[in-house]
């Protein structure tokens, strides 16, 4: 059985459209939208081919009318998008968003999963850092501890997740927590769209080009203000900004 992993598509629809890998399951695992302006037909395209999907938290705060908190750019970007998406977005994409669970336990094939956003602690928020773009690669005992206190209860062969923005492999104690990397804006420090195969168990990780300067074409066009514009262009154009604050 081959599975595609997604995650972190965040209204990127030139991002989207490039992988064009083909699988016998579809996996989306969060964050559909947001930090960019094109987000019907990212939603459109997991409504028609994502098989199991879980609500990432900026799913759940646009589904949920939640205003942006004030913070860090990624923040700011999300603030600044928002009134887009509510012009471009209609009822059956907010009830989609507002309707996908927070966690889907499954199993394909010879092995069972758990999805989430974030952590099984804390499926759509809690955070652990895995190495963004500008920070200190975090060490790998550490956080191998961090994920094995939050798998306590947890009896599946994968744990996968989203919500970094990082590709991650981590094999835990009789688990393995996989994070397949950003498709619509990725942080380790290259620009192009990421994702995971796992294919009779074994993963493989990929990253496709796609039309960035359509993606920022969209945003200039879209009614966002210059400095949006400017911020979304480099932490897209560079893989994540190092200049940064908050999620």
């Amino acid at each position: 059985m081959k599975i595609l992993l997604l995650a972190d598509i965040h209204a990127n629809w030139p991002a989207l459209n490039a992988i064009s890998e083909t699988c016998d399951h579809c996996v989306f695992l969060g964050d559909a939208v947001d930090y960019a302006t094109n987000p019907a037909p990212c939603i459109e395209w997991c409504m028609d081919r994502v098989d199991t999907c879980v609500r990432g938290n900026h799913d759940h705060s646009v589904a949920q009318r939640v205003v942006v908190s004030p913070g860090g750019m990624f923040r700011r970007l999300a603030a600044g998008m928002r009134p887009v998406h509510y012009e471009r977005l209609n009822d059956d994409h907010l009830t989609w968003l507002a309707e996908m669970p927070v966690t889907q336990h499954v199993t394909l094939g010879n092995h069972s999963f758990l999805f989430v956003h974030a952590t099984p602690r804390d499926p759509m928020d809690e955070y652990i850092a895995n190495g963004r773009m500008g920070e200190p690669a975090p060490d790998l005992q550490f956080l191998k501890e961090q994920w094995q206190s939050r798998l306590e209860h947890v009896d599946v062969d994968f744990v996968c997740v989203g919500h970094t923005h990082v590709p991650m492999d981590l094999q835990l104690d009789g688990c393995r927590v996989l994070n397949p990397g950003s498709v619509g804006q990725p942080r380790d420090g290259d620009w192009r769209a990421s994702y995971a195969i796992i294919e009779d168990g074994e993963v493989t990780f990929h990253r496709v080009e796609y039309d960035v300067e359509e993606t920022i074409r969209d945003i200039q066009t879209a009614g966002v203000s210059e400095e949006i514009v400017e911020k979304a262009s480099l932490v897209l154009k560079s893989g994540g900004n190092p200049h940064h604050a908050g999620k």
